[in-house]
């Protein structure tokens, strides 16, 4: 979808997905692994900008990326009136290079939010916006009706897509805004390109 499409759906105030509060998925991730190095997180797709203030929050230095101006407008002003500080910039996510290399991606529904037809260029994306052993959180939609977007995911195609590039740490069904329960499922996965892959092998061998 263009930029355009999403403008218009922000100055049209057709925001079905703004739920008000942050992903209950990552929430629940942050509280339950408080030992986990912080550093660099970038949210791409991160509309008004509650999973980065989350992320900010618990120590992250917090980064939000969208398409469309007014998502970041709006996330600028909220995170504002809340006190605290992060990031925002007007990028596509998908073509754009990073403006630095991340600790760590994540993602709520994005995956299922654009065409169908790009998700291998968002592979590469997630791949070039991470640091070498860099991780990538994400929840994606496995149920959502037609017609897009969203449009579904499933479990196998996300390994297809992701695991010649990166390991699987953990995938969970997680809690979810309450029109969403059970229809999601997050995954956490660490980039292992190149030697880093060759290195895990050596290292379970």
């Amino acid at each position: 979808m263009s930029r355009d499409f999403w403008e218009h759906r922000y100055q049209t105030q057709d925001m079905r997905w703004e739920k008000g509060e942050p992903s209950p998925g990552l929430v629940d991730f942050l509280a339950t692994h408080p030992e986990l190095p912080r550093g660099s997180v970038a949210v791409p797709g991160c509309g008004t900008g509650h999973d980065v203030r989350a992320l900010v929050k618990a120590g992250f230095e917090g980064f939000g990326f969208d398409i469309a101006p007014s998502a970041i407008a709006l996330a600028e002003e909220k995170t504002q009136i809340a006190g605290m500080f992060a990031r925002f910039t007007l990028a596509d996510f998908l073509h754009d290079e990073p403006p630095q290399k991340f600790d760590w991606v994540f993602e709520h529904t994005l995956f299922c939010a654009i065409q169908p037809s790009e998700r291998e260029e968002y592979v590469r994306a997630v791949r070039r916006w991470l640091k070498p052993g860099g991780h990538y959180l994400a929840v994606n939609y496995f149920l959502c009706e037609p017609p897009g977007p969203p449009w579904p995911t499933t479990r196998e195609e996300l390994m297809e897509r992701f695991t010649p590039h990166f390991e699987l740490l953990a995938e969970w069904l997680p809690r979810s805004y309450e029109s969403r329960t059970g229809k999601e499922r997050m995954f956490w996965w660490v980039l292992a390109d190149g030697h880093q892959r060759t290195a895990a092998i050596a290292k379970n061998s």
